[in-house]
């Protein structure tokens, strides 16, 4: 699970975590998700009050300037694994974070720029740094990626309410079992879309032409 923080204090998002961590129990993964809320002070303050929970991975917990710098001091003054790349629109770019020594996981997103092919050429470098890959959000993308390569570790699988398409747009949509997706063997992504979903939700071109 991934749990989203920095709009409060790290004291309060520690807190938060601590309760989560609780009623997930000992062996439940958790990573955390800064989204840039924090200052390098403020996410290492957070690592070091949660240092006993078992953190899986600490996500952007820096602010965007100069973040990779700040990345890197989370990790080792912090003693937390950190996850980027999502922001990243190339692979020279996730180089950079790799070069830098800012993360220990990329979770840089195929859809957002250069697709399964830039996705792949940033997994291949990964392996150099000794950096694992994630991937942000499009699991019906992720999982074919992330199941390719040895270093894959996780995808983000959300709630039907939060995404609905997702959940209804493929009609064979790999099914979800023991927290692993359950890839078929079919040639290529292997999807079949659901005509009768897209046709309800198809807008006419026509009706929304400016006169």
């Amino acid at each position: 699970m991934k749990f989203k923080i920095g709009g409060m204090t790290p004291d309060e998002d520690a807190k938060r975590f601590k309760e989560a961590r609780k009623v997930g129990g000992d062996n439940f993964r958790i990573a955390v998700d800064a989204n840039q809320g924090y200052t390098p002070a403020e996410a290492i303050r957070f690592s070091h009050l949660v240092a006993d929970d078992n953190l899986l991975w600490f996500e952007e917990p820096c602010q965007w300037q100069n973040d990779r710098r700040g990345m890197r001091d989370v990790r080792f003054a912090g003693g937390v694994a950190v996850c980027a790349g999502q922001s990243e629109f190339s692979a020279a770019g996730c180089r950079d974070l790799m070069e830098q020594g800012s993360i220990d996981f990329c979770n840089f997103d195929s859809s957002w720029s250069g697709g399964p092919t830039e996705w792949r050429k940033v997994a291949g470098m990964a392996t150099v740094y000794d950096v694992k890959m994630a991937h942000h959000e499009e699991a019906q993308v992720a999982a074919h990626l992330l199941a390719s390569i040895p270093h894959g570790t996780y995808l983000e699988y959300f709630h039907p309410k939060r995404d609905p398409i997702w959940h209804n747009i493929i009609a064979n949509r790999p099914k979800l079992k023991d927290g692993r997706i359950q890839l078929n063997d079919r040639p290529g992504l292997g999807w079949e879309l659901d005509q009768d979903y897209i046709k309800k939700y198809r807008i006419n071109s026509r009706m929304t032409e400016k006169k």
